[in-house]
């Protein structure tokens, strides 16, 4: 290439990023349809106990439904027909008070709290992956640049060891990993939901109102330059701030992911889901991987549209993250 050409994509490409970060800016001052940031954060409030034989859980009737998307996301395709008997579904994620309770009883230390092996030295070294956004013009891979591996930070710790739980109660657990997750299930006596029966059961979540208020916690602005607090958050939101579904569920969709069950095969009709008990993902080849569910306060139309009922992702069941959760379900 020459010279010449060479400066004329360098300024091309500067170009594209200062309207790029424009855009962003601008879309921060444009007022948007629904609850103002003030209204919003008043209405988030203690979920008032579900009256049934288990507290804090409500009935999802079972029934047949369209499970999957196309034209959308590779991974959601193709659609089938699916059945889902009737089961017990927590109302929200699982909070840190919650999970605190758990630890408190049982002495349990979590993944990122033991250790996640060095492969280099064989060392268990404590640490979770959290959110660092790489802001640069230049292409990035999107796990390698905006995350990184920090360590001492876990549920106790959702931003690095400098952070706390303080005022956080009844934010959802971070930092869990698939055992984790299994572990708190088994001492309730509860399983994690399949992700048919996530799916099934966020039917009618979404990310706004016809009104155009907002439903869930996602990300507003252009990621990742640009995050404002149109919905009221910017990174994870309490319980019972954004109204519930249809069926009486909170943040079936956005706050964050939610660890299910299933084990992940790289989308529906995955020939050789025999072949590999613990999932398959051909970005993590021989790596246990589970589907989580109803993607996270960084979801943005413009990058991850996946806070959507039948959005699914791969995750290493070996590694927690900062906008990774749960909840339990009973399976009668």
């Amino acid at each position: 290439m020459s010279t010449r050409n060479k400066k004329f994509f360098l300024a091309l490409g500067l170009s594209f990023f200062v309207i790029v970060v424009v855009l962003g800016w601008s879309a921060a001052r444009i007022g948007i349809p629904g609850l103002s940031v003030a209204n919003l954060v008043s209405q988030c409030q203690v979920i008032t106990q579900s009256d049934s034989p288990y507290p804090g859980m409500v009935w999802i009737e079972g029934g047949n439904f369209i499970m999957g998307a196309e034209d959308t996301y590779f991974e959601e395709g193709p659609t089938f027909e699916e059945d889902v008997d009737g089961f017990w579904m927590s109302q929200h994620e699982v909070t840190n008070e919650q999970f605190s309770e758990f630890v408190a009883s049982t002495g349990y230390l979590t993944l990122a709290e033991r250790g996640i092996e060095n492969p280099a030295t064989g060392e268990n070294i404590p640490g979770s992956a959290v959110f660092s956004p790489h802001l640069s013009d230049i292409p990035v891979n999107p796990f390698a640049g905006w995350w990184i591996f920090m360590e001492e930070a876990d549920w106790q710790h959702p931003g690095g060891p400098n952070t706390s739980l303080e005022g956080r109660d009844k934010h959802p657990v971070v930092h869990i990993a698939f055992e984790d997750a299994q572990a708190y299930a088994q001492w309730k006596g509860r399983a994690l939901p399949t992700e048919a029966q996530f799916e099934y059961a966020a039917q009618s979540s979404g990310r706004r109102d016809r009104e155009g208020n907002f439903q869930s916690n996602t990300w507003q602005g252009l990621f990742p330059l640009q995050h404002d607090t149109q919905d009221g958050f910017t990174g994870t939101a309490p319980i019972g701030c954004y109204a519930p579904n249809d069926l009486a569920l909170y943040d079936l969709i956005g706050n964050v992911w939610e660890w299910t069950s299933s084990p992940y095969f790289v989308n529906h009709a995955f020939p050789d889901k025999e072949q590999f008990p613990e999932g398959y993902d051909h970005n993590q080849p021989g790596e246990p991987v589970a589907v989580i569910k109803g993607g996270s306060y960084l979801c943005a139309p413009n990058y991850c549209m996946r806070y959507r009922p039948e959005a699914r992702q791969a995750q290493s069941k070996g590694l927690g993250t900062s906008h990774i959760g749960f909840r339990t379900v009973i399976n009668l």
